[in-house]
């Protein structure tokens, strides 16, 4: 156990307990750019705030990105999304539902064509623009914190987005006055208990500056009690796109490559437009080749979730108070 040095210590605080005690806190993980550290009350990993001051999410995507999504299939980015209403229908069929971080705004789209009355915020510009302009959505381009408290919604989803907020307790009781009595929040996010996570450890795919919360199962039920909601299912989630362009494409670029360079250093050479334009060719086949392929993608989906097979988890949770 690495003692936390001085300078990772400034102003840090434990989203998911409260704890602030900074000799309650050991450093995890060291690597080159920023280090996770481990709360020793409730073993939340995060990132602390002293690597955090050079991120800023209002230009997280660029244009080139815009770009590539609109070059792609929104038929099946749909169909990817009706999996996550298939969890979200077990628990509350229709009703106003507010997506928090919107994206690029396609599982919004999924929700109209199911009947849900859908509002979403995204701070970052290119893809609140493509919300608005390509797909015509009810979408805000405001800072969360800064939004109206008399709205009411009776489910918030959040698709990772939690793991990127610094203020995660924050954040949660904020959404909490934005849900209805008996309503629902149901997010994702990477599980640091995962067998992956447990497997590649600080070379996790998912580990790197731009997340700062790694929440396991224990974690995320505690930070969400501690602010209003009771955790009422948790499911593993193996996201194939994600596993298409971060894992499949730099294998691809390391064995074409006449470099000698590890799966990581492949990875950080691909830019987001690049991994897009990577999965735009799984997605410009015929429709019959691309239904087959929904069918074949939720099998193998469905089948990993069974058998806790996945390094994101899903978690429905429901307001308490």
């Amino acid at each position: 156990m690495t003692v936390l040095p001085a300078f990772m210590a400034e102003d840090i605080h434990c989203c998911a307990c409260g704890n602030n005690d900074k000799n309650k806190f050991h450093v995890k993980y060291q690597k080159e750019k920023f280090a996770v550290v481990t709360c020793d009350v409730c073993n939340l990993h995060f990132i602390p705030p002293y690597y955090r001051k050079q991120i800023e999410y209002t230009q997280y995507k660029n244009a080139d990105v815009t770009a590539a999504v609109r070059a792609g299939n929104n038929w099946i980015k749909v169909q990817r999304h009706k999996l996550r209403f298939k969890f979200i229908q077990k628990f509350i069929k229709s009703g106003k539902l507010f997506d928090l971080g919107a994206g690029w705004g396609h599982f919004m789209l999924a929700g109209q064509e199911l009947g849900y009355d859908v509002y979403g915020v995204e701070i970052s510009e290119q893809p609140y623009l493509y919300c608005v302009n390509d797909l015509k959505l009810p979408v805000d381009h405001i800072d969360f914190f800064e939004m109206d408290e008399s709205k009411q919604f009776d489910i918030i989803t959040m698709w990772d987005v939690l793991e990127h907020i610094d203020k995660a307790d924050e954040f949660l009781a904020k959404c909490n006055k934005l849900t209805k009595p008996g309503g629902y929040l149901v997010l994702q996010v990477p599980q640091i208990d995962s067998y992956f996570a447990k497997r590649h450890k600080d070379n996790w795919k998912m580990m790197g500056l731009d997340h700062v919360n790694y929440f396991g199962h224990d974690t995320i039920t505690k930070i969400l009690a501690r602010n209003g909601y009771e955790v009422v299912k948790i499911k593993s989630s193996f996201e194939i796109k994600l596993f298409i362009m971060y894992t499949l494409l730099p294998l691809i670029k390391k064995f074409k490559s006449k470099k000698k360079q590890t799966k990581a250093q492949a990875n950080a050479n691909i830019n987001a437009a690049e991994r897009q334009q990577y999965f735009n060719k799984f997605t410009s086949k015929p429709m019959w080749q691309l239904k087959l392929f929904v069918f074949i993608h939720n099998i193998i989906y469905n089948t990993l979730s069974a058998l806790n097979i996945g390094e994101e988890m899903m978690v429905a949770a429901r307001k308490v108070k």
